[in-house]
């Protein structure tokens, strides 16, 4: 039977309105909304370089892409657009309620019109130090070439007026926000806090910019473009894959436009000029906005002194098993151990990895990498692992959207220490989490594995919540050093019985797994899913969800992102909810439950319900055999299941409403860290908000 669903883009739009609705809650501290802002800006960014440029890239294959996507791309780019602009309204004015917010509790953000004399003294003096000497404004013509706009830079588009407007000239002067911060402190008046965006900081320097010229008057105006980022590999046999995914990263610094952001006050002459010169045709990639652009930027709003406008600091809860021992492994040997971040430290695992890199009875590490930190404690620990004569083999994922850079130069790094690395699988991303370690033991090889949700990552691990597992458990060690053997030797393909494994095993055991609880439904014995997912969007396994729900079994689905399915294709409506928690920590762990008929199957993933994870990647889901952790996993769903003040609805008509509050009111971050801390903690929103 063919099921209806949504399209996802439209849905993941849902989704950044969510995050948008945390900037404008009164509950959230001031500088965290402003934070929130700079995420929906980031996230939209990302977006349009990677998913509204492939609808671009549909559209122009004509009904071959109608057929690819299910539906026209022309049409759900302009609807798209129609979503974006209203989403844009609302966004201004939060932004502006913000700045009254701001100014109210003594933080001005002031612009280049506004300064008193000492203020523009101080910014003369920063510009002429700092700025000026990075500027190279470039002049813009109808008969000069245009200069190629960089993706991820704001421009201030200038022109120069002389009388009745004759002979003005026009120029473009790229903000350095990659060489200085985007936003400049100003000094403090009577213990009120000033600060200026770095374009209002040129803005109020322009006579000194072009001093070279005769002008009447300066008007600038920000614009922004975002560039098609998806990532072309040729099929060049003579190429190394390192080279060829560098050539594809230099090919994208050049890709189509696919979004031309401008200040609305822009005259129209200025912006019809630009338009030409990008060789943009209609309206459909043009986005009017404010004054100011690229607010990914204030994800990194100067520190202010001032605790009650940031969320209030939570310590990582210790582990007790692991800090009680000398040794990870001799716990490991004698119990599984789950951690839960960011309400426990990432550092357990870079702990993990220093023990095995000095201890002189491990002979082999091996670890898969798609993101790491700045500053990579991981990477460190396997360098020094490689010094001490460790054999560690490391599976990197170069094409890791936007890090592929990164993870090249890590990977040169990583080869000139004497490890082995190996560059993923043709044709698929290693997405899996998951690390391998061997260890001599009374004359005999003895094995430990991590498996997780999340990257390895000390960074995103203090803002995503994700899983991580720590076994010897021979059922999934044996299981984990297959999967590496067929990421190093790709023709030798294992059959697992433990671990689902995609592009083998995966969306057959999910399939399997589904189909099971629609026949215990229909038998009349218990059935139930529980699923927790950042995206829901594979039709085959959405159309399972249908048949299990119509038959009787009940469905629960807490997906942060992209949901596409819709309740009026069902039956029976009443067996299936859906809501999706937007919080302090990005909700990014992946969790399934099965009823079974009573006999309860869990599993963690580091893979959503998305075709992409279920074909064309390598994940890694593993069964949870401890039904302590198993209980560990049932209680944190249920706490997610609990909260009435930061989940969402997740309805057909796309509202984002939060779910009614009955009772006590319980934010589920703050009161499964409460709860992991101990019984006599307190899991109110009074405290969740102190």
């Amino acid at each position: 039977m063919s099921y209806p669903y949504r399209n996802k883009e439209i849905s993941w739009l849902s989704f950044n309105a969510r995050v948008l609705q945390e900037a404008s809650d009164r509950s959230v501290p001031l500088i965290e909304r402003l934070r929130f802002l700079g995420i929906y800006s980031s996230n939209q960014d990302e977006f349009f370089r990677v998913r509204v440029a492939t609808l671009h890239r549909l559209a122009r294959l004509g009904k071959k892409g109608k057929k690819l996507l299910g539906h026209d791309p022309r049409g759900v780019i302009s609807e798209i657009k129609n979503i974006i602009l209203r989403q844009q309204e609302v966004f201004q004015g939060v932004y502006e309620q913000l700045l009254d917010e701001l100014a109210a509790a003594g933080i001005h953000v002031v612009d280049e019109t506004s300064l008193t004399a000492e203020q523009g003294r101080f910014v003369e003096t920063y510009f002429r130090q700092e700025v000026r000497s990075k500027l190279t404004p470039l002049m813009v013509s109808n008969a000069s070439k245009f200069p190629e706009l960089r993706d991820k830079s704001i421009y201030l588009a200038t022109r120069l007026r002389n009388r009745q407007g004759k002979n003005d000239r026009f120029a473009l002067i790229e903000v350095p926000t990659d060489a200085l911060p985007r936003f400049l402190s100003l000094p403090q008046v009577e213990r009120r806090q000033y600060v200026i965006l770095l374009e209002n900081v040129i803005r109020y320097n322009l006579k000194d910019i072009f001093s070279l010229f005769k002008f009447e008057s300066i008007e600038s105006h920000l614009i922004k473009l975002t560039r098609d980022g998806e990532l072309d590999i040729d099929d060049d046999v003579t190429e190394s894959y390192l080279r060829k995914v560098m050539k594809g990263v230099k090919h994208r610094k050049e890709g189509s436009p696919v979004r031309f952001v401008y200040d609305r006050k822009i005259s129209g002459e200025l912006r019809e000029l630009i338009k030409r010169k990008l060789r943009i045709r209609g309206e459909d990639s043009m986005v009017p906005g404010g004054r100011t652009h690229n607010f990914k930027d204030f994800i990194d709003f100067p520190k202010i002194d001032k605790s009650s406008l940031l969320y209030p600091k939570l310590d990582p809860v210790p582990v007790a098993p692991i800090e009680r021992a000398r040794s990870i492994f001799s716990v490991m040997r004698t119990k599984e151990i789950l951690l839960h971040f960011p309400y426990q430290s990432f550092d357990y695992v870079i702990d993990l990895l220093r023990e095995a890199a000095i201890d002189p009875k491990v002979a082999e590490i091996k670890v898969t990498l798609y993101r790491v930190a700045r500053h990579s404690g991981v990477a460190n620990a396997l360098i020094n692992a490689v010094r001490n004569g460790k054999a560690v083999t490391v599976i990197i994922e170069l094409q890791a959207r936007f890090d592929e850079e990164t993870n090249v130069a890590l990977a040169n790094q990583l080869q000139d220490e004497g490890a082995q690395v190996v560059f993923g699988v043709p044709g698929l991303k290693v997405h899996a989490k998951i690390g391998l370690i061997t260890r001599q033991e009374k004359g005999k090889l003895a094995r430990y594995a991590f498996l997780g949700t999340g990257n390895l990552n000390e960074d995103t691990g203090k803002l995503y919540t994700d899983h991580c597992l720590f076994t010897a458990d021979k059922k999934l060690t044996r299981e984990v050093e297959a999967v590496f053997d067929f990421l190093q030797d790709n023709y030798r393909v294992p059959a697992f019985k433990h671990l689902l494994v995609a592009p083998f095993t995966f969306r057959k055991r999910l399939v399997e797994l589904v189909t099971q609880e629609i026949k215990n439904a229909k038998n009349g014995i218990e059935a139930a899913i529980d699923l927790k997912l950042n995206n829901l969007t594979d039709p085959e396994m959405m159309a399972l969800l249908y048949e299990a729900a119509n038959a009787g079994a009940r469905v629960r689905l807490n997906v942060r992102g992209m949901y596409s399915l819709l309740k009026k294709a069902i039956e029976h409506p009443e067996n299936l909810e859906a809501m999706g928690i937007i919080d302090r920590y990005l909700e990014h762990t992946r969790i399934f439950v099965f009823a079974n008929g009573g006999e309860r199957k869990v599993f963690l993933s580091s893979g959503d319900w998305m075709t992409r994870n279920l074909d064309r990647r390598v994940e890694v889901t593993f069964p949870i055999y401890d039904s302590s952790i198993q209980q560990q996993l049932i209680d944190f769903l249920a706490v997610q299941w609990q909260d009435n003040v930061k989940a969402r609805v997740l309805d057909d008509d796309l509202r984002n409403r939060y779910r009614p509050r009955v009772g006590k009111a319980v934010r589920a971050q703050t009161a499964f860290y409460e709860q992991l801390r101990g019984p006599a903690s307190d899991t109110s929103e009074d405290k969740a908000s102190a």
